[in-house]
C-alpha cells in the first residue's frame, strides 16, 4: 500500500477543514498558536515512515501525555490501580466535578482530568517525589520516542497552572474522598507538566509502536508492559480516548487513540504501526477537527480500523 501517497491525498482533501474550530484560548500559552497548521505522520512497526505537512513543528502534547503515564502507573501498580479509577466512558465534559462527587472521588478513566491527576499523584507516592516522578514520565517519553531530546515547556505548565482552577478542584474532591496521596497542588503541578511535553508527529507517532507491538517496541525490542496490559491500554484509549466524543471516534475511525487540546491525536493499528496527526483548531469536544477528518479518511482509504 503507498501510504505516502494515500497521506497526500488526504491532505489535500483535508485542506478547506485546517483552521476550522478554534485553539485552546483558554490556556493563554495555546492561544496564540497558528490554527492553519496541519501534520500527519505514521510509521510502521518495521520503521517505514510517511508524513505530510509539518511534520517536525513542536506542539504541547497536553492529554495524549496520559496515555504514558497510565502505562506507568499500570506497569508498578498493576491490577491494583482499579482501586483508584475506572476505566469506563464519562460521557461528561472532561473537567466534569459533578460526576466525580456523584461517584465519591474515583474518576471514571485514566483520560478524563481527575483520573490522569489521580494517576499522577500514584506515581508521586511511588517514587516519593514529584520531581523524581516527573523525571520518569519524561525519560520514559523519550525511550518509547527513541528521542533524548524531547522537553516541556515550563510557559504552557505556569500558564496552566496560573488558571488551575477546576483542576486543584477536581483533586481537592478526590483528596477529600481519601482518594488522593499527596497534597492537591503538588499533583496538579506535576499533571501540567507532562502535559506541556512539546513533540512533533513524527516523534508522537514513533512513541505508540510499544502499543502497536504487545508493549514492546518493534524497533529497539525494548519490553514494557505486557501484552494484556496494552490491550487494557489500547482498550481505554478507544472507549475513553476523546471524552465525551470517544463513541463517535471509534464509530467513524475505529482505532485505539487518544486526542490533546493541543491539537494532536494519536492512534495506534495494532500490529501495523503507530499514527499521529496535529492540527490546532478544535472542534466543540476539544477534539482536532481537521485531525479527525484526517483520521476517518485515513481509515476509509485503507481499510485498517480494527472493526
Amino acid at each position: 500500500m503507498d501510504y505516502q501517497a494515500i497521506l497526500e491525498e488526504i491532505y489535500e482533501e483535508i485542506t478547506p477543514e485546517i483552521g476550522r474550530g478554534k485553539v485552546a484560548d483558554y490556556i493563554p500559552a495555546l492561544s496564540s498558536v497558528d490554527p492553519q497548521q496541519f501534520a500527519f505522520s505514521i510509521i510502521t512497526t518495521e520503521g517505514e515512515r510517511y508524513g505530510v505537512g509539518d511534520v517536525q513543528k513542536q506542539f504541547s502534547i497536553q492529554s495524549i501525555s496520559k496515555v504514558f503515564t497510565f502505562t506507568l502507573a499500570l506497569d508498578i501498580y498493576s491490577k491494583n490501580l482499579y482501586e483508584r479509577l475506572g476505566v469506563e466512558p464519562s460521557g461528561n465534559p472532561f473537567n466534569s466535578l459533578v460526576q466525580l462527587e456523584y461517584e465519591q472521588g474515583k474518576p471514571r478513566n485514566p483520560f478524563i482530568n481527575a483520573g490522569a491527576i489521580a494517576v499522577t499523584d500514584s506515581l508521586i507516592a511511588h517514587f516519593k517525589d514529584d520531581y523524581k516522578a516527573f523525571e520518569v514520565i519524561l525519560n520514559f517519553i523519550r525511550n518509547i520516542a527513541d528521542d533524548n531530546d524531547i522537553s516541556f515547556d515550563p510557559e504552557v505548565s505556569v500558564s496552566e497552572m496560573d488558571h488551575a482552577y477546576r483542576n486543584l478542584a477536581l483533586a481537592n474532591l478526590m483528596k477529600s474522598f481519601e482518594n488522593l496521596d499527596n497534597e492537591p497542588i503538588v499533583a496538579v503541578k506535576t499533571y501540567f507538566k507532562h502535559c506541556a511535553v512539546s513533540m512533533n508527529t513524527q516523534e508522537l507517532s514513533r512513541a505508540m509502536l510499544y502499543l502497536a507491538n504487545g508493549g514492546t517496541d518493534p524497533l529497539t525490542q525494548k519490553n514494557y508492559i505486557t501484552p494484556s496490559q496494552t490491550r487494557r491500554i489500547n482498550a481505554v484509549m478507544l472507549t475513553c480516548g476523546h471524552y465525551d466524543a470517544s463513541g463517535e471516534f471509534a464509530f467513524h475511525v475505529g482505532l485505539p487513540g487518544k486526542s490533546g487540546v493541543g491539537g494532536g491525536i494519536v492512534a495506534v493499528v495494532p500490529g501495523k504501526m503507530g499514527i499521529c496527526v496535529w492540527s490546532p483548531s478544535l472542534n466543540r469536544y476539544g477534539n482536532s477537527h481537521a485531525g479527525t477528518l484526517a483520521l476517518q479518511k485515513f481509515v476509509e482509504k485503507t481499510g485498517l480500523s480494527i472493526f
